[in-house]
C-alpha cells in the first residue's frame, strides 16, 4: 500500500506519492483548489482509482514556535473531511514547517523558471511532507530494533 502526502494551501493543493515499496516520494500534481475542497476530495477519489493506497499524510502548518496557526486550524478542518470521507484509510499529520522554504531552494538550486514556480512549489513541499514522514517512520522502526 502506498503512501500519499498533502500540502494542503488556500489556494493550490500538493500531491505527492510513495513507490509501490514505500522507499521513495515522487511528486504526483499540484490541484487547484477553486474555493472548495470538493474539487480536491473528487480529484482524491480517482488518484485512489489509480493507487492503492493505504496512508494519507497531511502537512500541519504550524508556526515557527510551535503553536496552532490559523492555518493549521482550517489544515485541521480539511483533515477532518478526509477522516470522515476515508475513514478507512490511515490520516496522520506532520510537522511541515520551513517545507516550502526548502521547495523554492530547490526550484532555485535546479533553476527553475519563476512562472513555472507556482505550478510545482506545492507538488515539491508535498513531497518533502512525506519524505519526512518517511523518515519519522524509518526512525521509528530503527529504534525499536
Amino acid at each position: 500500500m502506498r503512501i500519499l502526502g498533502i500540502d494542503y494551501g488556500e489556494a493550490r493543493v500538493g500531491i505527492a506519492i510513495t513507490d509501490e515499496l514505500n522507499i521513495t516520494a515522487q511528486g504526483l500534481e499540484t490541484i487547484q483548489r477553486n474555493g472548495s475542497d470538493k474539487v480536491i476530495l473528487r480529484r482524491l477519489d480517482e488518484i485512489f482509482e489509480k493507487y492503492e493506497v493505504g496512508t494519507i499524510v497531511v502537512g500541519m502548518p504550524l508556526n515557527m514556535n510551535g503553536t496552532i496557526s490559523k492555518r493549521a486550524e482550517i489544515t485541521e478542518e480539511f483533515v477532518h473531511k478526509l477522516r470522515c470521507k476515508y475513514n478507512k484509510m490511515k490520516i496522520e499529520t506532520v510537522d511541515e514547517r520551513l517545507t516550502t522554504v526548502e521547495a523554492h531552494r530547490t526550484m532555485n538550486f535546479l533553476d527553475v523558471k519563476k512562472n513555472k514556480k507556482r505550478n510545482i512549489v506545492d507538488t515539491i513541499s508535498a513531497v518533502y511532507i512525506l519524505e519526512t514522514y518517511l523518515n519519522k517512520s524509518k526512525n521509528a522502526i530503527s529504534k525499536k530494533a
